[in-house]
């Protein structure tokens, strides 16, 4: 059973820097896309950025391009989020979320919160003014 846990959010002001992480287990980590989400209250999930199994391939929001960078390392099971630049409007609820995909590159859909099939938690995200 896939398990995913994130971490590392928290308060930052506007400007400032917050890095994400998300611990998987029960899953061989390398065969399997990553994705970021997050939602605000009152909205829906929308996506922020994806991984491949690899790592060589990435794509992130327009809204998050820039300032936002997605990573992995499988030797620890682990892929981080990397925001800098931060303002008020990516205050939210981040996730991660993963789906089985064993071949290169990222899957159709990647973007799309019903295509992956394990979630985390969630972690808060707030960033002031």
């Amino acid at each position: 059973q896939v398990q995913l846990v994130e971490s590392g959010g928290g308060l930052a002001q506007a400007g400032g820097s917050l890095g994400l992480s998300c611990a998987a287990s029960g899953l061989t980590f390398s065969r399997y896309t990553v994705g970021w989400f997050r939602q605000a209250p009152g909205k829906e999930r929308e996506f922020v950025a994806a991984i491949s199994g690899s790592g060589r391939s990435t794509n992130s929001a327009g809204s998050v391009k820039g300032r936002f960078t997605i990573s992995r390392d499988n030797a620890v099971n682990t892929v981080y989020l990397q925001m800098n630049s931060l303002k008020p409007e990516d205050t939210a609820v981040y996730y991660c979320a993963s789906r089985y995909y064993n071949v290169p590159g990222l899957p159709d859909g990647y973007g799309l919160p019903e295509n992956y099939d394990s979630w985390g938690q969630g972690t808060q995200v707030t960033v002031s003014s």
